[in-house]
């Protein structure tokens, strides 16, 4: 074992054989900083395009839902209508249940008040709603409201 140390330092001390190492060890060291190199470059322009996408992402509104508001809905009841938006005939009277999905609402066309649902923004007049008890959610609402209910 100590003879084989011997043998490897004797070889080192070699000139040409010290000079090939030096060139080794150079190239060596030369490629590990060109690959440290290319990895700092590399995370600083994707640390810098993630900033740019969060950027991106924080200037979009956040997820709330759409309020419908009285203009809104008449302008739904409206175009589902196809009055004049000018000059509606049917005009939106009251927002009772404002939600992104369901929303009931109460119209008036000749002095008449219906109660109308918005489901995603389409309007729908025919059937009645129940709760899960079996209830009539609509009866209910036109006795909360005054609406004379009209059996067909």
């Amino acid at each position: 074992m100590n003879k084989k140390i011997r043998t490897i330092v004797k070889k080192l001390s070699n000139p040409r054989i010290r000079r090939r190492l030096k060139i080794g060890l150079a190239l060596y060291g030369g490629v590990i900083m060109l690959g440290l190199i290319f990895k700092l470059g590399y995370d600083i322009g994707h640390f810098n395009a993630q900033s740019l996408k969060n950027e991106k992402n924080a200037e979009l509104p956040t997820g709330t839902h759409p309020e419908l508001t009285i203009e809104s809905a008449q302008h739904i009841v409206s175009g589902a209508l196809k009055e004049d938006p000018a000059n509606p005939k049917t005009v939106v009277d009251q927002i009772i249940d404002n939600n992104h999905q369901l929303s009931t609402i109460i119209i008036e066309n000749n002095k008449v008040k219906k109660i109308a649902r918005i489901i995603n923004m389409q309007l729908f007049f025919t059937g009645d709603i129940f709760n899960s008890e079996g209830y009539n959610l609509t009866e209910g609402l036109e006795q909360q409201h005054d609406i004379k209910h009209d059996d067909h």
